[in-house]
């Protein structure tokens, strides 16, 4: 098939069986509620925003996959974007293999985004979905570092750890969601890379681990995750701001 005539029909996948101990017990962290919505709904319609994007899988605890469509039938999503529920697995890659499983033939573009980033802009999806079509088997949105990082030899919890060096900051980025592949590089990389087994800690590394070329698209500073209390502070101070600027 020519490129041409290729379709370029995308999924997401959105993986939602982590508990997200940081942020307390309670519910997981994806149904956490973010002004009185689930993260995870805020971010399986952060992804139905795009134009791109026609289906979204969400990959579920593997106890809760009726609770989670119980949940996505419940609220208002866009109508021309079909909505999956799988039940995940032990580990994330596990959770991402089984929703890049339930995709259907006809995609050829796949983002993997975290729930717990339920405030991506679209323009930022869109970007990683247009850097794949144009040829990329891997995209990341990423921010330059404010910060300058030291890389250290880690020790126990509240110890000083010697600092090993200095890295130079401005080749550094602090990568987000959603990352977008072509398929089949994504499904090559999970059936050859383990996570723990090779040092990868995203879908990207894993790809980086087969020797196929990563890119960078500019993130944004909406699509950070909320993994502790202040940072559902500040989500929730993000989307006073949309409603108050956009009516959102």
């Amino acid at each position: 098939m020519s490129d041409q005539s290729r379709p370029y029909r995308t999924a997401a996948v959105i993986p939602a069986a982590g508990r997200g101990v940081r942020l307390g017990p309670g519910a997981p962290k994806a149904l956490r509620a973010l002004s009185g919505t689930p993260m995870l709904i805020h971010a399986v319609r952060a992804m139905a925003a795009s134009r791109y994007v026609s289906l979204v899988v969400v990959v579920a605890p593997p106890d809760g996959a009726p609770e989670v469509k119980h949940l996505l039938d419940e609220h208002a999503l866009p109508e021309r974007t079909d909505y999956v529920v799988v039940p995940g697995g032990d580990t994330r890659q596990e959770s991402v293999g089984l929703g890049i499983d339930a995709l259907p033939e006809d995609i050829s573009v796949v983002l993997v985004h975290d729930a717990a980033r339920p405030l991506v802009p679209v323009d930022t999806v869109d970007a990683v979905i247009e850097a794949v079509r144009d040829g990329a088997p891997a995209v990341v949105p990423a921010l330059p570092l404010a910060d300058t990082v030291k890389e250290v030899e880690p020790g126990a919890p509240g110890t000083p750890e010697p600092v090993l060096g200095t890295p130079v900051r401005a080749r550094l980025r602090a990568v987000q969601t959603p990352q977008g592949f072509d398929r089949d590089t994504l499904v090559r990389a999970h059936a050859t890379v383990a996570v723990d087994g090779d040092g990868a800690t995203d879908d990207a590394g894993m790809v980086e681990q087969l020797g196929a070329p990563v890119v960078v698209v500019p993130g944004h500073e909406e699509a950070f995750k909320v993994t502790r209390p202040l940072d559902l502070v500040l989500a929730e101070a993000v989307l006073a701001r949309r409603r108050a600027n956009d009516g959102f």
